[in-house]
């Protein structure tokens, strides 16, 4: 962990080209790649499927210095939470056509989060506005923070909450017996119908839908990582 972040200050220092110095300091994908000890092509991979915070400038990825430096410090997790992590993975993977379906039939955005708030997928379903605005590298430092606060707060109570972005969401949490593991969130939903942005504008009926539905999602990702967890466990100790 500690060659990761030397690594790090020395590529902000030396090897960002001036011309990608905004306000956010970007990283080109052999750098990440460097970082995170692996070939250029999985890095690639990862922020074609959102699991790394990226933007295209041109033709090429470019990947926000600071997001990937949260990343890395939130990966720093105990073996324990490593695997609740990699059931959730699994168990994320069997259901991805399950939740693209309730995503569109209850018309909002879905992610799911491990339990420090990194996106276990990458965003389902976005809004019109949230899709245009997905290379606004400070956007998305702003989602992930809001899920860190979320996966911290102790309030169980399920409702729409408005967040950093003025639209509203709703979280249930994904488990493992007694354990937390991660959460599923339903978002882009407009606060009110005064609101223009491309947003999912959502009746009062609609919404308790959602609120209904949220938790039946929940335990259908919670079964499938309970599934696959002792295999997990089985392959870790051998």
């Amino acid at each position: 962990m500690q060659y990761r972040h030397e690594h790090l200050q020395t590529v902000q220092k030396d090897l960002i080209p001036p011309k990608m110095q905004y306000d956010e300091q970007f990283l080109r994908a052999q750098d990440v790649g460097k970082i995170l000890g692996v070939e250029r092509s999985t890095v690639y991979r990862m922020a074609a499927t959102g699991r790394l915070p990226a933007m295209k400038v041109g033709h090429q990825w470019r990947f926000p210095a600071e997001l990937i430096a949260w990343m890395l410090d939130a990966h720093d997790v105990s073996p324990k939470t490593a695997i609740h992590r990699r059931a959730l993975e699994v168990a994320v993977r069997d259901s991805l056509a399950y939740l693209e379906l309730g995503a569109e039939l209850l018309s909002v955005m879905l992610v799911i989060t491990d339990m420090s708030g990194r996106p276990v997928t990458e965003i389902i379903h976005p809004s019109p506005w949230f899709r245009d605005n997905l290379n606004d590298p400070a956007m998305l430092a702003e989602c992930f923070d809001d899920w860190r606060q979320l996966a911290e707060d102790p309030d169980f109570a399920l409702c729409f909450r408005t967040g950093p972005h003025d639209f509203d969401c709703a979280r249930t949490f994904v488990r493992v017996g007694s354990q937390l593991v991660g959460m599923l969130l339903a978002g882009g939903v407009a606060v009110s119908e005064d609101d223009e942005r491309e947003l999912y504008h959502l009746s009062s009926e609609e919404r308790d839908r959602v609120l209904t539905m949220l938790p039946k999602l929940a335990v259908q990702i919670s079964q499938r990582a309970a599934d696959a967890l002792p295999d997990l466990a089985e392959r870790r100790e051998s």
